[in-house]
């Protein structure tokens, strides 16, 4: 083997070297990164749950308030269906005649 051979030889083996210690540091960053990619999809999962439980409490407070602002329209039209129900009635029991 003549010398220009051994250089080249080394000069490949110092290259590959280097190329595996590239290619284990982007391996390590590789694995690195897919751990804080599951950390997230977690995170993601638990803020999707509250989420959802804050828009179940939203609905039931809009429900609540709704109920609570026209608690006196729903009296006022209990009043009027129970003095509709007494016109028919009345109505029937004359028919009924």
């Amino acid at each position: 083997m003549t010398e220009e051979d051994k250089k080249l030889i080394s000069t490949f083996e110092a290259k590959l070297r280097h190329f595996i210690y590239l290619y284990n540091q982007l391996e390590n960053e590789n694995d690195r990164l897919k751990e804080l990619l599951a950390d997230k999809d977690k995170e993601i999962e638990v803020l999707k749950t509250g989420q959802k439980e804050w828009e179940v409490k939203y609905t039931n407070l809009k429900t609540a308030r709704t109920i609570s602002l026209y608690d006196k329209d729903i009296k006022e039209a209990k009043q009027r269906l129970t003095g509709l129900v007494r016109e028919v009635d009345k109505c029937i029991a004359l028919l009924n005649e």
